[in-house]
């Protein structure tokens, strides 16, 4: 690879980065919360399938799930989407200002360690070896907290700082209105 190639790669990647930040951030986001929301939707199917229907766990599968059960037991699914979180909350991130941006990349470090937990599945999953003896794949804190639950509280503890970053992004403050290059503010 040529070094006129990698500053042409690296030239479109801040092109990129800076569209999706300033023109297209209000779009990119609808986008990505749409995804992050049916994501928790089918969560808390999946939960209402179990504590308020009372189905066993390995039929309580969410909606998607139902039809195509290879979902919620793809290790792989789970990793991707993990790392589509952690990759657009990254992306996205410097399209955020002042106090949205510190919210923002609260949720970024969450999901960064939500991303390291998934990470760990997948690698059981390609090596055939699950970790700490487990009879399956487990990640660090699913040693101490059963899956659904713990899944549920990594969801929350994701979304509502992403939540609080998206509110006051939509809704900033004078200040932080002069510093915006996108046009997602609610006037």
């Amino acid at each position: 690879m040529t070094t006129d190639t990698m500053m042409a790669g690296d030239s479109r990647y801040r092109n990129f980065i800076n569209l999706i930040n300033t023109n297209k951030h209000e779009f990119a986001l609808r986008i990505y919360a749409f995804i992050v929301l049916a994501h928790w939707a089918e969560h808390l199917v999946q939960a209402f399938q179990i504590f308020a229907l009372g189905w066993p766990r390995p039929e309580s599968r969410g909606v998607l799930g139902h039809w195509f059960p290879w979902l919620v037991s793809s290790e792989l699914m789970h990793y991707l989407y993990a790392l589509f979180m952690l990759v657009g909350l990254w992306i996205l991130r410097k399209g955020f200002v002042g106090r949205s941006y510190k919210w923002w990349m609260a949720s970024f470090a969450i999901q960064f360690w939500h991303h390291i937990e998934h990470f760990l599945l997948q690698l059981q999953a390609i090596l055939h070896t699950n970790f700490w003896g487990s009879p399956v794949p487990v990640s660090i804190l699913q040693l101490f907290y059963p899956r659904v639950e713990l899944h549920l509280f990594y969801n929350t503890i994701v979304f509502i700082p992403m939540a609080i970053a998206m509110y006051m992004h939509l809704f900033p403050t004078k200040d932080e209105e002069a510093h915006y290059q996108c046009t997602c503010a609610i006037k």
